[in-house]
């Protein structure tokens, strides 16, 4: 839907400077995501770690011609001030973005559900989607864009087509539910559960739920499972005045009456009773997660009158939801991004934005294969001249259509293009070498029933049935959550060293880098000249930089620490021989670690020798801490961080330019807040652990591998070399292709440890061996092809490092470079 610029001044109380004619269809809040400048709106939001403002002028020479900005960011930017532009000056962009959805989302009169809980949002609302979408157009959140941010930008999405809405809503602190509430003015509302995600801003779970359930104020109905007694006493004392779908299992006088859930080998058959009609359904899924959030589809099918036996029908064929965006290793040297189970403008806004940040550094070849767009209630015509403007300003360069609507619409696309009825078809034509793909990033994205799972397993590069998975998502939550213990003045520099602690380091570093961390900080020169290779342009800190390596980090502008004289001399040196002036170094002090760094009393003839020069100057100095996880250490860390700002402020005394300092790690963040000064080093806590009582944050790597073989062993036999596997019983032993040359450490073997198989414990049985080990599966339910967690969201990495007696760096680190890592963004 259009407005002019004219109304959007009103709308939101701005002082207009500019008189360009403009109408605004777009709401842009990030600067990489833009597509359509002429009808864009750019807010430029202020954060802790940044300010939108800083991206006008760029924005402006792509076109973008209508801004909202804050007073402060006015000032920064009106000296240069373009006339033909629209400045719509607010006391606060982002309450201005809130208050414009609000007055947009009252021009509805449509049902729009409204789902909040600490798990199952997303999949409650795409199953939704799947089971109502065939009868009436529905708009709904993309992904998870669930946040003060995310949900005014789904809920200006509603449009004169829209005929039922589905929104997502999430908070991570008080006050923050009834700003959505106002935004998406639910008429169905949805409670998934309550867990303990987001819970460190709350006083208690009950204040949590009791903020969530604010989303519900004005509803005409709430569900959820009334079987859930906190939830259900906190509904009870939140005075809603919705009617209740409160569904039981237990309670044979609820509206919605489960009678009986009866899980099968592949599928579970639930039976129900609603308003005295009994019915049953089968879901073609086992976990009690996927139950709880089929009843939950299922209450607002009912309310919203699907008739039973389409319910039935649909609720077979329901899909799992694909919440990520997997980047995988392609054949013939390709990139596969596989998102083959959503397929709508919203979310192939997303993917070509996140194929477009992939590609700039790669040198590949920019492919879509994209499937017709069902359901969306726009015309065809209409819809795939959207799609096609949005393909062009991604810079995508060929595009492989699938589906009889999209071929139609061939002319639209003015790129290398090729277009096939099925994807049958499509996959038999690249199977016989008539379409090759050869160095290219790929973007898979098709609607369920084009099951694009199919290709994308065919184009997939197979090299090792073990990988290790990495949830980029869960990285940035953790980089959020030390953030959020910072000064906004203070900045961090964020471990990569190692591969990322396992986890591959051009994919960690890439999406720091948009994250805009400060500083990168790698071990050798080598990892550092791979990374910027890769095209990461971000500050790079060497922190064990070798004699021989000096040329690398002078062409590659890699900053090392400098520890010793000996060192700031050789440094020194070959700078002059290359003709080098003002090379960055960062200056370690030793304040008590006794590993490297110059001694306080080292300061004065260190102040002398860098004056005596112009080759190198100080970016910053620091020291480490040796204890700041551990309060029986306190008085020693205070000692240190005296000693440290003591030796750093008569570094700083000598220059006139600024020096930036820095103490504290990860644990030092959490422990010693006083001590932030100029910059902070995130390692271990940037992948998910703790480094005080090694407890999980938002777990980063899942090590994952399948079931090769089980065969039944009787109790008098041994499994595995020299006889280790001794049994007790007769037994079902599993092989799995993971072993000790995959990270898998040794003594884990012989009943010391264990694996997970569908969620239960499987303990290695015998010798781990160099690349298979055997795992007990007599009391588990699995078959050859199950997956298996080594460890991951669902078996902590500390169940490992315990074991053997060590720290989960260890661990993670340890897993060999020939696993494949597969990364994903929730």
């Amino acid at each position: 839907m259009s407005y002019s610029i004219e109304s959007i001044t009103e709308s939101i109380g701005a002082r207009r400077v500019g008189n360009a004619p403009a109408t605004i269809d777009w709401l842009l809040t990030d600067s990489r995501s833009l597509n359509f400048p002429e009808e864009t709106l750019f807010f430029a939001l202020t954060t802790k770690r940044n300010d939108g403002a800083r991206y006008i002028a760029d924005l402006y020479t792509r076109g973008v011609r209508n801004f909202v900005v804050g007073e402060e960011g006015f000032e920064y930017i009106k000296k240069e001030q373009p006339a033909d532009a629209n400045f719509l000056v607010v006391s606060n962009p982002l309450k201005a973005l809130q208050r414009l959805v609000e007055l947009h989302r009252t021009r509805f009169q449509i049902p729009v559900v409204g789902i909040t809980g600490s798990n199952g949002k997303t999949i409650v609302k795409e199953w939704l989607h799947q089971l109502l979408s065939p009868e009436r157009a529905i708009v709904r959140s993309p992904r998870s864009y669930n946040s003060q941010i995310g949900v005014p930008l789904s809920v200006w999405q509603m449009n004169e087509q829209s005929e039922l809405a589905i929104f997502e809503a999430g908070i991570s602190e008080p006050g923050e539910m009834r700003t959505l509430q106002n935004i998406i003015k639910p008429t169905i509302g949805i409670l998934t559960n309550i867990g303990g995600a987001h819970q460190e801003n709350f006083f208690s779970l009950q204040e949590k739920c009791m903020e969530k359930l604010l989303l519900f104020k004005n509803c005409d109905v709430v569900i959820y499972n009334g079987d859930d007694e906190f939830i259900s006493n906190c509904v009870a004392k939140s005075m809603l005045s919705a009617r209740e779908i409160a569904w039981s299992r237990k309670d044979m006088e609820r509206p919605l009456y489960i009678n009986k859930v009866e899980k099968q080998e592949n599928c579970t058959v639930i039976s129900y009773r609603y308003l005295e009609m009994d019915n049953s359904f089968t879901l073609p899924f086992i976990d009690d997660a996927a139950i709880e959030n089929s009843l939950n589809c299922l209450a607002a099918c009912l309310y919203l009158m699907l008739p039973a036996e389409l319910i039935t029908e649909r609720m077979a064929k329901l899909e799992p939801v694909a919440m990520r965006l997997e980047v995988k290793e392609g054949k013939n040297n390709c990139l596969l991004i596989n998102d083959s189970y959503n397929s709508d403008l919203g979310s192939l806004d997303i993917a070509l934005d996140f194929l477009y940040r992939r590609s700039l550094s790669k040198g590949l070849k920019r492919t879509l294969i994209l499937s017709d767009i069902l359901e969306t209630g726009q015309n065809t015509s209409t819809l795939y001249r959207q799609v096609a403007q949005l393909v062009g300003s991604r810079g995508i360069e060929r595009i492989i259509g699938v589906g009889s609507e999209i071929s139609s619409c061939a002319t639209r696309f003015n790129i290398e293009k090729v277009f096939y009825p099925d994807t049958a078809t499509l996959m038999s034509v690249i199977a016989q070498g008539e379409l090759p793909l050869e160095n290219e990033i790929i973007l898979i994205k098709g609607a369920r029933k084009f099951g694009f799972d199919a290709l994308t397993e065919m184009l997939e590069k197979k090299v090792h049935e073990t990988i290790l998975e990495v949830n980029l998502g869960a990285m940035i939550a953790n980089l959020n959550y030390y953030r959020s213990k910072l000064k906004p003045e203070t900045k961090m520099v964020c471990m990569v060293k190692a591969s990322a602690y396992g986890a591959g380091s051009y994919e960690i570093a890439k999406t720091l880098q948009e994250h805009r961390v400060d500083y990168l900080a790698v071990a050798v020169a080598d990892e550092g000249s791979e990374l910027r290779k890769a095209g990461i342009t971000a500050n790079i800190i060497i922190m064990n930089p070798e004699m021989t390596a000096f040329k690398t980090m002078f062409d590659h502008k890699l900053e090392p620490e400098v520890y010793s004289f000996h060192l700031l001399d050789a440094l020194i040196k070959e700078a002059e021989k290359e003709g080098i002036t003002n090379f960055p170094v960062h200056i370690k002090l030793d304040t008590g670690m006794h590993r490297l760094g110059f001694a306080p009393s080292d300061i004065p003839r260190l102040v002398e020798r860098l004056k005596g020069q112009d080759a190198v100057i100080a970016r910053s100095v620091f020291s480490h801490l040796v204890g700041s996880d551990s309060p029986q250490f306190d008085a020693f860390t205070r000692r240190q961080i005296e000693t440290f700002e003591s030796a750093s402020a008569c570094l700083q005394e000598a220059f006139p330019h600024k020096i930036l300092r820095h103490i504290c790690n990860s644990a030092g963040i959490e422990r010693f807040s006083g001590a932030q000064f100029d910059m902070v080093r995130l390692g271990i806590g940037l992948y998910g652990i703790s480094p005080i009582d090694n407890s999980i944050l938002n777990n980063v790597s899942t090590l994952k591998t399948t079931i090769l073989q089980i065969r039944d062993v009787p109790e008098e036999d041994t499994v595995g070399y020299s006889r280790k596997g001794r049994l007790a019983r007769p037994s079902r032993i599993a092989a799995i292709p993971i072993g000790y040359a995959d990270g898998l450490n040794r003594h884990l073997g012989n009943g010391n440890a264990y694996c997970l198989v569908n969620g239960k414990r499987a303990v290695y049985v015998g010798n781990i061996c160099m690349d298979v080990c055997m795992i007990d599966v007599t009391d588990i339910d699995c078959k050859e092809g199950d997956s298996v967690e080594i460890f991951g969201d669902h078996l902590p990495i500390t169940a490992l490092s315990d074991v053997l007696d060590t720290i989960p760096y260890e661990v993670l680190t340890s897993v060999s470079t020939r696993v494949k890592r597969v990364y994903y963004q929730d």
